[in-house]
């Protein structure tokens, strides 16, 4: 079965329009976690504009009472995302190359092109956070080239980003880049790397995209999710969402 990370930003981004602190970031979080969902992620950004500091620590928290679930932080490497990472120690780092103006993630770090600082910069945070306990999985465009790159720097996983998957779905194009997919996964496979996926996944795409695509560790699902739950229910959305990863 592909586990399931919760991506909870959006929950952050609601309530950080009010200072009411609802809804309730860590109680949304645990019911997500009762439902069965096998982890949580969070992209805390330098502006806050959804996690804060806080939450980061608060969701470890929540995590812990669950025996097996996971906690995966992901971010910019350089922004900050290490030193999260040593304070609260989660399962898994995620590392995205997102600009500090980004709207949201929109790219995975280019390894054929990388220079020779930025890629000793890049191994040195993988050492580091490998250091602190946390498997380190590495955000990238589906591209075969690019998987041995991201074993040799150290990592153990990488995330394929999935929103052109998404919009060739929207497009009636799969079959193309399903084949793109699947050939970026063998790649990663033979390098010895597992493989999760993320960004614009949703019901509508993702158990073509999992049958399509083996085996995938771990898919993280945020927006599509959250606004699945206001008409399902979280924890009825969870469940529909674990019911496709099976």
């Amino acid at each position: 079965m592909t586990n399931l990370s919760v991506n909870v930003n959006k929950i952050g981004t609601l309530r950080n329009t009010r200072n009411l602190e609802t809804p309730g970031i860590t109680r949304l979080a645990a019911i997500a976690l009762q439902a069965g969902a096998h982890g949580l992620t969070v992209h805390p950004r330098p502006d806050e504009r959804h996690i804060r500091p806080d939450d980061v620590t608060a969701l470890s928290a929540v995590v812990k009472q669950f025996p097996g679930a996971e906690y995966n932080i992901e971010g910019n490497p350089f922004h900050g995302l290490i030193e999260h990472c040593q304070r609260v120690r989660p399962t898994q780092a995620t590392l995205v190359p997102d600009a500090r103006e980004a709207f949201t993630s929109n790219h995975g770090f280019n390894l054929v092109e990388l220079g020779p600082v930025e890629r000793r910069a890049l191994g040195h945070a993988i050492d580091t956070l490998h250091a602190s306990g946390s498997r380190v999985s590495l955000f990238l465009d589906p591209i075969p080239e690019m998987m041995p790159l991201a074993r040799d720097l150290g990592a153990d996983r990488v995330e394929l980003y999935t929103e052109p998957y998404a919009l060739a779905h929207r497009n009636g194009q799969v079959a193309t880049s399903i084949g793109t997919y699947a050939r970026a996964a063998t790649a990663a496979l033979d390098a010895g790397l597992a493989v999760n996926a993320g960004h614009d996944l949703s019901l509508d795409n993702l158990g073509q995209f999992l049958r399509g695509v083996s085996p995938v560790a771990e898919v993280s699902i945020g927006h599509a999710l959250i606004a699945d739950a206001l008409e399902f229910g979280l924890a009825e959305t969870v469940r529909r969402y674990l019911a496709l990863c099976a």
